[in-house]
């Protein structure tokens, strides 16, 4: 199956092929969760941030945000999203289909983690 941009939506699951990858960068294929904007950009290209699957050191990190598996992302574990390894990737790298879906509570936390790792006033 093809994927095209337009079928890749903000707040959607995907498992994403990050290998190749080099030093301490997320490895794998893993889920991924799209962050970019529904609206922005022509390019076949998508800014992502993975998840991991959630550990108690996270409590203290702010980068990380807790999502809990339900039946609308699909996730078959506790996982953390980690905002510190956004990345933008060619949609080449989204493998088929769709895994799930966050609710506009979690890709909210996800936002505001984003902001407080730049420094956002």
């Amino acid at each position: 199956m093809d994927i095209k941009s337009s079928d890749i939506k903000r707040g959607e699951i995907w498992k994403v092929n990050f290998d190749p990858t080099i030093g301490a960068e997320i490895k794998k294929q893993r889920p991924a969760v799209v962050i970019s904007s529904n609206s922005i950009g022509k390019l076949p290209f998508k800014i992502i941030a993975p998840l991991t699957g959630w550990q108690s050191s996270f409590e203290d990190t702010i980068w990380h945000v807790k999502i809990e598996p339900d039946n609308k992302n699909n996730l078959t574990k506790t996982s953390a999203v980690d905002a510190l390894q956004i990345r933008g990737v060619d949609i080449q790298r989204f493998i088929s289909p769709k895994m799930g879906d966050l609710t506009q509570d979690q890709i909210d936390e996800i936002t505001a983690a984003l902001a407080s790792i730049i420094e956002l006033q």
